[in-house]
């Protein structure tokens, strides 16, 4: 058998119809062209489809912020479910600035990568806005970019992403579509050179590709790990050996084993050199697993999820008397006024050190005559210091599922405290954790519990105790649930009204 290269493989493999690209004009909607065939047009049914796929996807797996995902774009009947697991590894609350879709070129051919610079989107929950003027910049960054309407209008592994999105985050959503045609690693490395600004925590890159293409059920499975693996790695060139040893392992059927390879490549040549990029495997079907589904010949589809974590060594920094005095007074006028019904005064960056706008998470955490009142906090490092605090002490007064809401008859009692974390760690062993300094975060399956570091000194439990309390009370797990669970240990810079003499200050700054 003669061994072909991977570009000719996947050259050979694609549905060309070569259209002349057309000049760019203002204001032209693409518009739906897959609706009714890949997903529903109706959008009743569409979001009864999206609700029933979410409800049984995975859930969220990675508490740290997850700046990408891999998802596949086949009819919602076959990969809906798998692509809902991704999307839901995204955090609904947060605000992206961008959503960045990769797409591979199912019909026209050309090299390099198409960005969709002449209009919005309109699909069946309404028009998602493109960034066009940013579109129009990485065009003129990069002579890999072209700006090619016809890549994009009847292109399939964009659009079948956009509803996911629609539903999951909302309106709150700007998409930059990009279609790329390369057959060429070393022209999606200058693709990704280009790409490298918009890396990282206010952009969201959605990879969307499917895997191997119809070879029998199981085979399936053992080649499509093969590549998942390769993925997992961040390694370029491991992810281009295993394209290659699958093509070369006489498979039944193997036409590809990842359709979208030059959208993932992209994808890992912005993670490679990344200290604080992990990639999370979060779910795995074929299409034989669909009730619709055939087992003689499958196509595979794989949800990932990329994380960015914090540099460890940004993570030491401190906070002075003043700045820890200023977010005491903010949590409590926030919820003073939060309580009251009045608006909350915005917050402007200037007013702020350069360690109160330090991203990271924290908890608010409010006690009345000794006892917990309400406690609710945020790890992920996303969002400045102090614009955390304000958040969690709305959270912590009214949000909290154990308590009551506060009224405001009893805010003066109440003696407020405030965990700055650092970043998680995932630990192998529970010798790693160190009782009284770390915090402990536990995740099996669906379940997930924490206990901030302070709990140990609050209940002298010891350390199997404290480890127990938290798997069966917090997370639902049952006593020796952590024993086989996800763990992950923290550091919190802890202080409260009462540590810097603070209540009668506050008490005086809440009456101006």
């Amino acid at each position: 058998m003669k061994i072909r290269s991977v570009t000719a493989i996947f050259l050979a493999l694609a549905l060309v119809c070569v259209l002349p690209p057309e000049s760019p004009s203002q204001s032209i909607e693409r518009k739906a062209a897959w609706a009714d065939r890949f997903y529903p047009g109706n959008t009743n049914e569409l979001r009864s489809t999206l609700q029933n796929l979410f409800a049984h996807a995975f859930p969220a797996k990675t508490p740290e912020l997850v700046v990408a995902i891999v998802v596949p774009h086949a009819g919602y009947v076959y990969s809906g479910g798998v692509a809902a697991s991704g999307y839901n590894q995204i955090d609904p609350d947060y605000r992206y600035e961008n959503v960045f879709i990769l797409g591979p070129s199912h019909r026209v051919g050309f090299e390099g990568a198409s960005v969709y610079t002449d209009g919005d989107f309109s699909m069946p929950f309404g028009a998602v806005q493109v960034n066009t003027s940013l579109g129009r910049q990485l065009v003129a960054a990069g002579k890999s970019f072209s700006s090619r309407r016809d890549a994009h209008l009847e292109e399939h592994s964009i659009e079948v992403q956009i509803p996911f999105l629609q539903q999951r985050l909302g309106k709150k959503l700007r998409i930059v579509p990009i279609v790329i045609g390369s057959s060429s690693p070393a022209v999606c490395k200058e693709i990704a050179e280009v790409l490298r600004p918009y890396f990282g925590q206010n952009n969201l890159f959605v990879i969307s590709t499917d895997f191997s293409h119809y070879p029998p059920y199981e085979d399936a499975r053992r080649v499509d790990k093969h590549t998942a693996d390769a993925i997992a790695s961040r390694s370029p060139d491991n992810l281009l050996a295993a394209i290659r040893e699958n093509a070369e392992s006489k498979t039944p059927n193997l036409a590809t084993s990842l359709c979208g390879w030059p959208c993932v490549l992209t994808l890992m040549y912005l993670v490679e050199n990344e200290p604080g990029a992990r990639i999370d495997v979060i779910d795995y079907k074929n299409s034989g697993d669909a009730s619709v589904g055939q087992k003689d010949q499958v196509v595979g589809y794989y949800a990932m999820a990329v994380s960015l974590q914090p540099d460890q060594r940004k993570s030491a920094f401190g906070l002075s008397d003043p700045d820890k005095k200023q977010l005491l007074v903010l949590a409590r006028k926030t919820i003073e006024e939060h309580v009251g019904k009045l608006a909350l005064k915005p917050l402007n960056a200037s007013d702020w050190s350069s360690a109160l706008q330090t991203k990271c998470g924290a908890f608010v955490t409010l006690r009345k005559n000794g006892g917990l009142r309400g406690c609710i906090g945020r790890f992920d490092a996303s969002v400045p210091l102090f614009k955390v605090v304000q958040q969690m002490a709305v959270s912590s007064s009214t949000e909290d599922y154990r308590f009551t809401p506060v009224s405001a008859n009893e805010i003066s009692g109440l003696e407020i405290e405030i965990s700055v974390l650092t970043p998680m760690r995932r630990i192998k062993s529970i010798d790693e954790f160190q009782l009284g300094k770390h915090g402990i975060y536990m995740r099996k399956g669906t379940r997930a519990g924490t206990f901030l570091p302070q709990v140990a000194a609050e209940t002298g439990w010891s350390k199997d105790e404290f480890l127990g309390h938290c798997a069966r009370d917090k997370a639902g797990i049952g006593w020796n649930g952590w024993k086989d669970a996800e763990l992950y240990v923290y550091e919190a810079l802890i202080f409260s009204e009462k540590e810097l003499h603070l209540r009668r200050e506050n008490e005086d700054q809440v009456k101006q």
